[in-house]
């Protein structure tokens, strides 16, 4: 999609957001679960909505990020580095 569009000054790009504190979370996943999902994030909590709203301004913006195309931007909180 990224290089179909960009000829239109479309730029593509996605946020990965890992486990994100939301409403989705209170009412879909158990008090373990989330335990156990914290127990893989090195930072050591939970991301909220917050926590992601740099990364969209950042690509939003075509003063910041006018070259980049194509990419996904994980905001996990290191829960899935190698």
């Amino acid at each position: 999609m990224a290089k179909e569009l960009i000829p239109f000054g479309i730029r593509v790009n996605a946020v990965a957001p890992g486990v994100i504190t939301t409403p989705f979370h209170e009412r879909y996943s158990t008090a373990e679960q989330m335990q156990a999902a914290l127990s893989t994030i090195p930072q050591g909590r939970h991301g909220t909505p917050e926590d992601c709203v740099g990364v969209y301004l950042f690509l939003a913006s075509n003063m910041l990020s006018p070259y980049i195309i194509g990419q996904e931007i994980e905001v996990n909180g290191g829960q899935l580095m190698p």
